[in-house]
């Protein structure tokens, strides 16, 4: 593998911004300093530019196998190099669903073949597979994805005894999705009644409400903290859960942590009357007061990870009525552009958004030499530029379903380089389809 120097960097790295080089070497980085006079295979010079280790997203769903007319895991770990994520953790909701180990085992032998990406599978989690659950090892699986809420690929696990023997032997971080199945369904029925399959889509966070999120993320940490299980609740989306969350001590020793994705940073109630169902997401986009208070929380540390649950499906999936449009959205590609927007706008600072998207998760899951520019490391690194406006538009979208609920927005911030394992994946708009990720490991 080629040896490699990046000179005059801007780079941001554990809660500071500071000028200097990298020289890897077999993928890894081997010095930081001001300086650097090494003769390497390559070399750039970033002429100020600013270098972020590469974002860690905790949850993707890349559709492969059996959704592939949604996405794949070539065409999304493809759009997630070109928006700066480095590693991705992909959910078990495909088809067949991801709920042994040798299916397991299977997606990540295919993302050996394809992923421009590195790359973790959750092991899925159903009402009658605890055997197979119990059989992960933590050194090689993310975690245990546990949906308590039903969602798209109706994996609801909703057995009492089931639940309480995963959070009570799981081996390993178990993931939630909490939204409670009765208060959903309850609602549900009121609005199904009235309107039939063409329910308006600004009833959606009335339907998947406070209480239904709330309920359910009570419930995840009360079998926690009876069974004392690792628990990292997903895409939280309410104020009135955050206070479920601690910010009273470091995150590596916390057993219950958060995540918050980039959707409910950015869109509020109010962006339905113009997006429709291009932002129905589970849990649903809230009120304003809601995302003000979890862009509060992400700067406190009661939610610790961001991320953005890319969840693609086609335009006419997108497009039909209420009842049989799904849920999710694509925004892997843009996850960092859209924070670093809300870092022109002075809500969030560089060193906030590099811990919150590759630190933390990097903590958080125990990864094994990533998240951070540090000596030592696998060299996962993003050069960005803060001052090269740009639109998005279907023409430089690459989700293989061809659209983004950020389609005419304008960003300030451009990715101009991706590096994964020390290898130029991304430059000039342009993508190596020669470079492949590697497995994630776990320090457990």
């Amino acid at each position: 593998m080629a040896s490699l120097l990046i000179k005059n960097a801007h780079i941001v790295n554990e809660e500071e911004v500071f000028e200097a080089d990298v020289f890897i070497q077999d993928g890894i980085i081997r010095q930081i300093s001001q300086g650097l006079r090494i003769i390497a295979d390559q070399s750039f010079d970033l002429k100020g530019k600013y270098l972020l280790p590469g974002v860690i997203d905790d949850q993707v769903h890349f559709r492969e196998p059996g959704l592939m007319h949604k996405g794949d895991l070539y065409t999304e770990s493809r759009a997630a190099i070109a928006g700066g994520t480095t590693s991705f953790m992909e959910m078990p909701n495909t088809k067949p669903q991801a709920l042994t180990q040798k299916l397991l085992e299977q997606k990540y032998e295919r993302a050996a073949e394809v992923s421009t990406a590195n790359y973790s599978f959750f092991m899925g989690a159903a009402n009658d597979n605890l055997e197979e659950v119990l059989k992960t090892d933590p050194r090689e699986v993310c975690g245990i994805k546990v949906f308590m809420g039903s969602s798209t690929g109706n994996m609801l696990v909703d057995d009492e005894k089931t639940l309480e023997q995963i959070f009570k032997e799981a081996p390993i971080l178990v993931a939630t999705h909490c939204e409670k199945e009765e208060v959903v369904q309850k609602n549900f029925a009121v609005y199904k009644q009235k309107y039939g399959d063409d329910i308006p889509v600004h009833f959606h966070p009335i339907i998947r409400s406070e209480e239904a999120c709330y309920e359910s993320s009570k419930q995840a940490i009360s079998l926690a903290k009876k069974y004392d299980t690792r628990l990292h609740i997903l895409h939280i989306s309410t104020e009135k859960e955050l206070a479920l969350f601690r910010n009273d001590i470091p995150l590596a020793e916390k057993r219950v942590t958060a995540e918050v994705c980039v959707h409910h940073l950015w869109f509020t109630e109010n962006d339905y009357a113009d997006k429709g169902m291009r932002i129905k997401w589970n849990p649903a986009v809230k009120k304003a007061s809601d995302r003000a208070a979890l862009r509060r929380a992400l700067l406190d540390g009661r939610l610790d990870i961001l991320a953005t649950d890319h969840a693609p499906h086609t335009k006419n999936e997108k497009a039909k009525p209420y009842t049989k449009s799904p849920s999710g959205g694509p925004m892997v590609q843009h996850a960092l552009v859209t924070m670093l927007e809300l870092y022109h706008q002075g809500i969030f600072s560089l060193e906030q958004i590099v811990e919150k998207m590759s630190h933390a998760p990097a903590i958080c899951f125990q990864i094994e030499k990533r998240g951070f520019i540090r000596e030592g490391y696998y060299a996962d690194l993003v050069v960005v530029d803060l001052n090269d406006p740009w639109r998005v538009h279907p023409s430089n979208i690459l989700y293989k379903c061809g659209w983004s609920p950020l389609e005419g927005t304008q960003f300030q911030s451009k990715i101009l380089q991706t590096f994964v394992n020390g290898q130029l994946v991304y430059h000039q708009a342009k993508i190596d389809q020669s470079v492949r990720g590697m497995r994630l490991r776990f320090e457990r």
